[in-house]
């Protein structure tokens, strides 16, 4: 495996930058540039390089939806948020005229989660090869009502692609595109699975909506396995550990203290904040971020752990 691409890191529902944000953000950058010589693209480029990501840039965005890219021309897909709009644009620029195939893995059937496929272009051209795989028995059922009347106004008909649904047993391993896959399950409403790709010597998993309590020592050792020596864990970081014990309790998501403390009794190398709660705006997921990363330091006891916060279109090399 080569690297990651996020396509859509915010949990629940999408969140666009309003204007009012857009200006904050523009008075903040011309303020700290006032003295300053910007004479040119290379100048200007240098001073923004200064600056915090939560002033020059912003995670999104889209809702989940991550792209594996396992080195073949096969394309991996860890869930269809809106970020999967997007996603199907680039890959049918990219086409050049071929068919192509793809692997959607979905943690579970939340809209947030599947509300990308009715826009996913690749599935209306023929040729194209579309196979979902979940460990949902309901994972067709949940994808076809969601394109039913009222709630949408074309069925699967429309689609041109060849789609095809495969419900995996979680904890067996299988052999797709020349990637090891399994899934696990995890404590979410409604069930949701975490996803562990291995490829080429390098390990991805997918862990979001996932509730983890710190109580119980054979869900901790579960995990703990489950991530064992990855090479990136993209993980569910909505909530602060505070809200995700008193009183955001049971709502089936996870924090970043608990993210730390799973990924450092594993043995991982680069753990990704996901998942971000859509009422955090950029300064506060920077926040969240550089707490996270002060907290690797001090209770770090063996390698440290790399620690970065997913945003639309982080690439992320292996």
């Amino acid at each position: 495996m080569k690297s990651v691409r996020f396509w859509g890191t915010r949990g629940s529902l999408p969140v666009a930058l309003t204007s009012a944000g857009l200006q904050h953000k523009l008075r903040q950058v011309l303020r700290a540039a006032q003295g300053r010589a910007l004479g040119n693209d290379a100048e200007i480029d240098a001073f923004l390089a200064t600056l915090p990501f939560s002033t020059v840039g912003t995670y999104g965005g889209h809702s989940a939806c991550v792209q594996i890219d396992a080195g073949g021309d096969d394309y991996f897909i860890c869930d269809m948020g809106s970020g999967l709009r997007p996603l199907g644009q680039a890959a049918t620029a990219a086409r050049a005229g071929r068919a192509q195939t793809f692997h959607i893995f979905v943690s579970h059937l939340h809209w947030d989660h599947i509300m990308g496929l009715p826009f996913f272009v690749p599935a209306f051209i023929p040729g194209n090869r579309v196979v979902v795989y979940g460990s949902h028995a309901q994972l067709e059922a949940a994808l076809r009502r969601q394109q039913e009347q009222p709630s949408f106004p074309v069925d699967f008909s429309i689609f041109g692609a060849a789609l095809e649904f495969v419900v995996l047993e979680p904890g067996r391993r299988q052999q797709i595109g020349g990637v090891t896959v399994r899934s696990m399950l995890q404590r979410h409403g409604g069930d949701s699975y975490g996803w562990r790709f291995e490829a080429q010597g390098r390990t991805v998993v997918y862990s979001t909506d996932s509730e983890h309590p710190l109580q119980d020592p054979v869900h901790t050792e579960q995990f703990v396995e489950f991530f064992r020596h990855a090479d990136l864990v993209v993980f569910d970081a909505m909530y602060s550990l505070a809200d995700a014990i008193s009183v955001k309790a049971d709502w089936g998501h996870s924090s970043n203290v608990v993210g730390v403390e799973l990924c450092q009794l594993a043995g991982v190398r680069h753990l990704c904040l996901f998942h971000h709660e859509p009422v955090f705006d950029d300064v506060a997921i920077d926040a969240m971020l550089a707490e996270t990363r002060r907290l690797e330091e001090i209770t770090r006891s063996a390698q440290a752990l790399r620690v970065s916060a997913a945003y639309d279109g982080l690439e992320i090399a292996l």
